[in-house]
């Protein structure tokens, strides 16, 4: 079964791609329903690379739904300008690995209309057996508040690198002085 997105968010794709490649980013829209920790050695990284990422989910923090495998890969699609983060991951243990099948796709273009805004596509298909229609019925509704999440979140996204390179200078400029300062 599928459960299926589509969004316009209120930030250039760039902005977007960051963010979906973002582990504080897929934690943020997933809490307070699912609370998601790294058990990698060295945790999360910084943004999401390919491979594989294993993790333990807790509903609402407590209620231990068991361990996953995370196994990401990155698409572009022959256009270019469609970017695609693709988990063909599976559950290990617990609640989490009654689904089988697995197979969620996010995809990341600029909005149709030139708004300079993002159109933000998810999909999601799972297979569990006889469990199929409970937990499709779960992860739509869990999906859908997502989107909520992500349209609230997308305008805080914004990235202006002209600003981080003056910052970053302004930053080097103080440190020489004050290095100035020190050798005199």
């Amino acid at each position: 079964m599928r459960v299926l997105l589509k969004l316009i968010l209120d930030c250039d794709p760039d902005a977007a791609w960051r963010a979906i490649r973002s582990p504080a980013v897929f934690r943020e829209v997933s809490s307070p329903l699912v609370e998601v920790e790294s058990l990698a050695a060295d945790g999360f990284p910084t943004v999401w690379e390919p491979g594989q990422h294993p993790v333990s989910m807790r509903g609402g923090g407590v209620i231990p739904m068991g361990k996953q495998i995370i196994r990401l890969n990155f698409e572009t699609a022959q256009r270019g300008s469609v970017r695609i983060v693709h988990d063909s991951g599976q559950g290990v243990t617990g609640a989490v690995s009654t689904i089988k099948l697995w197979d969620h796709k996010m995809a990341i273009a600029p909005d149709p209309a030139g708004t300079g805004k993002t159109l933000y596509r998810d999909q999601l298909v799972i297979k569990a057996g006889l469990l199929t229609p409970m937990a499709w019925y779960s992860l739509w509704a869990f999906w859908q508040l997502r989107g909520l999440k992500l349209k609230k979140l997308a305008p805080t996204w914004a990235y202006d690198p002209a600003i981080e390179a003056v910052e970053v200078a302004d930053e080097v400029d103080a440190t020489e002085h004050a290095d100035q300062k020190e050798t005199r």
